[in-house]
């Protein structure tokens, strides 16, 4: 009998360096013979991308409530399509954001109703949730001095108090829910990646009991 895989979530506000450690955990995690695969949010399929397209366009103006929509369908397409079947392959899989995207964005940043966005979550994904997430935590004005110089799609120029709305969603999430990790992601990039993967390997152990 297979065993099934661990949806491991990687969190945070743009610039906080989740691409950057997905990576070094992948290749950390395959060294010691573990199947793993990485995806991000929104996107992984042919129809996410291109709804990914959509979203982060600058030149769209999308109503709250179209946009979470938008992104339910996306995150839907992908777990029907990829997660569960890399899921019941054993695999791990790591994802460049998940449904807590959708409640620190359209729930604390834009204000939608955070209940429905739950609701909205559970419908897309069929319950599933991540059974890990690594939440990489900036202050806005280090993510805005990490971008600088660099393009920025429709929900990076949403601005600082957008951003900052974000942030404080995350962090009340993760004291809420005992499957975050709160990491400082202003810490030296190696400093991180052995923090993340210290925190991964106890957890594939069975210690699920670490602080934040």
């Amino acid at each position: 009998m297979k065993t099934r895989g661990l949806l491991i979530s990687f969190e945070g506000i743009d610039g906080a360096g989740k691409t950057t450690q997905i990576m070094a955990l992948k290749r950390e995690l395959m060294a010691k013979g573990y199947k793993v695969s990485t995806l991000r949010e929104p996107g992984g399929t042919e129809i996410s991308e291109r709804i990914r397209e959509l979203l982060l366009d600058s030149s769209n103006c999308i109503n709250p409530v179209a946009e979470a929509l938008l992104y339910a369908a996306a995150r839907a397409q992908l777990v029907q399509d990829v997660v569960r079947p890399l899921l019941n392959e054993g695999a791990i899989v790591l994802a460049d954001r998940f449904i807590d995207s959708t409640i620190a964005y359209q729930g604390y940043g834009r204000g939608l109703d955070i209940e429905g966005l739950h609701r909205l979550n559970r419908l897309a994904t069929g319950g599933l949730e991540p059974d890990l997430t690594i939440l990489l935590d900036i202050p806005v004005d280090v993510s805005s001095s990490r971008r600088q110089g660099m393009l920025s799609d429709r929900i990076e120029k949403e601005g600082l108090a957008f951003q900052d709305r974000v942030r404080h969603g995350y962090l009340e999430m993760a004291g809420k829910l005992p499957r975050f990790r709160v990491i400082d992601g202003s810490l030296p990039e190696e400093s991180i990646s052995a923090i993340i993967i210290d925190i991964v390997v106890r957890f594939l152990k069975g210690d699920c009991g670490i602080e934040n």
